[in-house]
């Protein structure tokens, strides 16, 4: 047997040894991946093409310029080329001709495909996007909208949104949208201002969330805007008159603006000015008037656009006051100060500004209101119309132009009875009364009906029942499978949440109602025992108040229904020790810092 044999037989031999080795364990099949494979083959490719090996297609650009690649490798990176050489004419081509891409900006497109790379300047950003959209190069449009952004100034911002809306970069063009209302009045000092469209400029005018901290400020940019081009403009100034919110401003301004010789040949101007003057009228005699269009409600911007007002007790003095509280930082600050302590009182609000501290005064029944204008220059409260009956630890609700006073106490005397104050007709009226007497109940809005939820009448309730104002009517519905008294109630994504409150003992159980079945679930407990305050805001729970554990001092517990989880976070120090027995929500004060 020769050498080679004798090693053939013993390689052989080895070979069956380790198969049996091999069988004899437990062994996993293992998979493995080369990261440095893709780039690897990439860079073979590129050195294919810059070779001229296996290359099937030759593009001539607009200056004749001839870019080569590979179809196959150019399909796989690009809809619009897999579109080309599989359904189009030049699928058989050998040579294509696109006149509509620069061939510089194509060169680096294709060499972008072959290596993942792509350099981005100020001088090729915008051709470069432009063919990145024709190519369907989502990454490179991505990239240079991001370059884009970084650039952005109040000198090109116009320019940018009006590159960013016609290649659709939605993302670009929010971005610049935000950046003109945030900078709006730097915006208004450029050239680029004087070139908007009129829709452009009634766009920006009409937003809410504008950036001025005056509103005669606008109303300076439009006459600007307009004398720029008098007679072609002067027509569309009605319709940008419309988007100025005169009845913001103070009497003595709108009546210098009424003196701009543009505004007394036009009635439509003319009658903005005479319903300003008469809004600024009405707020003089009449404490609460409703904004009857957004011309009326003070713009919002600057961040975060709510807040919570909260109703405090201490152990120092003042012994009862108010505080804003921002979700955003976490921070109180000193609202209002307000006159009397109303501990027992209903609180509400409308419109998400005139906010209403009702009856329970200093711990007893009162028929007095005090309301707070958050919108208002100088805001204070102020005294409404008195209530039809004397009420404390009362529910209050809003339906439309009505706010609904349920129930409550009047000394030892229970009541079941109901009263409703219309804004719009400045009038009281009592409708109908609950099926039971209840105080210390919760009120929750749903569906335009008014819940009255839990409460007391001499023995905690777990009842609750719902007014429908077009009947006029009290209906009861589930009971809450927990008698609750001083329940917070809180409605959110077409939900209410009964949370904490007492019975026997304080609770920190909470319940769902959902209207659709009609009955009550439990979801996560609280972390502690709490009653009363609840707040809705940005898709989530807030809840501030009890009055027994003295671990809830300096805490909120938030509940994020798409998690059924509560969190706590501790009120920053305000060298209170504060109870809060009563919060409602509102939009930030524009001299909120």
């Amino acid at each position: 047997m020769s050498v080679k044999e004798m090693d053939t037989i013993q390689a052989l031999s080895c070979e069956n040894n380790l198969k049996q080795v091999l069988t004899s364990k437990e062994c996993e099949p293992t998979n493995f991946r080369n990261n440095s494979h893709s780039a690897r083959i990439l860079e073979d490719l590129q050195s294919l093409r810059k070779n001229e090996v296996l290359c099937d297609i030759r593009f001539e650009a607009d200056d004749g310029k001839i870019i080569i690649g590979h179809k196959n490798v150019l399909m796989a990176a690009s809809p619009y080329f897999r579109a080309m050489f599989s359904n189009f004419d030049e699928r058989n081509k050998d040579l294509v001709t696109i006149k509509e891409l620069d061939s510089t900006i194509l060169q680096l497109l294709v060499d972008y495909i072959y290596t993942g790379e792509i350099m981005v300047t100020k001088e090729n950003v915008q051709t470069l996007l432009s063919a990145a959209n024709v190519l369907q190069l989502d990454y490179v449009n991505d990239i240079c909208a991001e370059f884009l952004q970084k650039q952005v100034d109040s000198s090109n911002c116009i320019g940018i949104k009006a590159f960013a809306d016609l290649h659709n970069c939605t993302k670009l063009l929010s971005s610049s949208e935000a950046y003109i209302k945030q900078h709006f009045l730097e915006v208004a000092k450029g050239e680029d201002f004087l070139s908007l469209s009129s829709e452009d400029l009634v766009m920006l005018i009409s937003s809410n969330d504008l950036a001025v901290p005056f509103e005669e400020e606008v109303f300076e940019c439009v006459i600007k805007w307009v004398k720029h081009d008098l007679d072609c403009r002067n027509d569309f100034l009605p319709k940008l008159m419309e988007h100025v919110r005169l009845p913001l401003l103070k009497p003595d301004i709108l009546l210098n603006i009424s003196k701009e010789p543009l505004l007394s040949n036009s009635s439509k101007c003319y009658n903005y000015i005479i319903e300003a003057l008469h809004f600024n009228h009405q707020k003089l005699v009449q404490h609460l008037t409703i904004p009857k269009t957004i011309r009326f409600k003070p713009r919002q911007f600057d961040g975060f656009h709510k807040v919570i007002l909260t109703f405090n007790e201490s152990d120092t003095s003042p012994k009862c006051y108010t505080e804003w509280y921002d979700p955003t930082t976490k921070l109180r600050k000193n609202a209002p100060a307000i006159n009397e302590c109303r501990k027992c009182a209903g609180f509400g609000v409308i419109n998400d500004q005139f906010v209403f501290a009702a009856g329970g005064v200093d711990g007893s029944s009162s028929k007095s209101i005090s309301m707070l204008d958050v919108s208002s220059q100088s805001p204070s409260w102020v005294p409404m119309a008195d209530m039809l009956v004397s009420r404390g630890e009362l529910g209050v609700g809003v339906l439309g132009d009505s706010i609904y006073f349920v129930g409550g106490r009047d000394g030892y005397t229970y009541l079941q009875c109901v009263e409703a104050f219309d804004v719009s007709t400045q009038k009281w009226r009592m409708v109908s009364s609950m099926t039971i007497k209840r105080y210390d109940l919760g009120i929750g809005v749903l569906n335009s009906r008014l819940y009255a939820v839990g409460g007391s009448n001499g023995k905690c309730l777990n009842s609750v029942e719902y007014y429908d104002p077009t009947l006029d009517t009290w209906n009861p519905v589930a009971e809450m499978s927990e008698y609750r008294q001083g329940v917070g109630v809180g409605v959110l994504d077409g939900l209410m949440y009964a949370i904490g409150g007492r019975s026997s003992t304080y609770l920190k159980s909470v319940e769902v109602y959902r209207p659709s079945d009609g009955i009550w679930s439990s979801v996560a407990d609280m972390n502690l025992c709490r009653m009363k305050p609840v707040a809705v805001l940005d898709g989530l729970l807030y809840v501030m108040g009890g009055e027994k554990e003295h671990s809830i001092v300096g805490t909120v517990e938030i509940y994020d229904p798409k998690t059924n989880t509560w969190t706590m976070e501790r009120l920053s120090s305000n060298g209170h020790g504060v109870q809060i027995y009563g919060g409602v929500v509102v939009d930030r004060p524009y001299y909120y810092h």
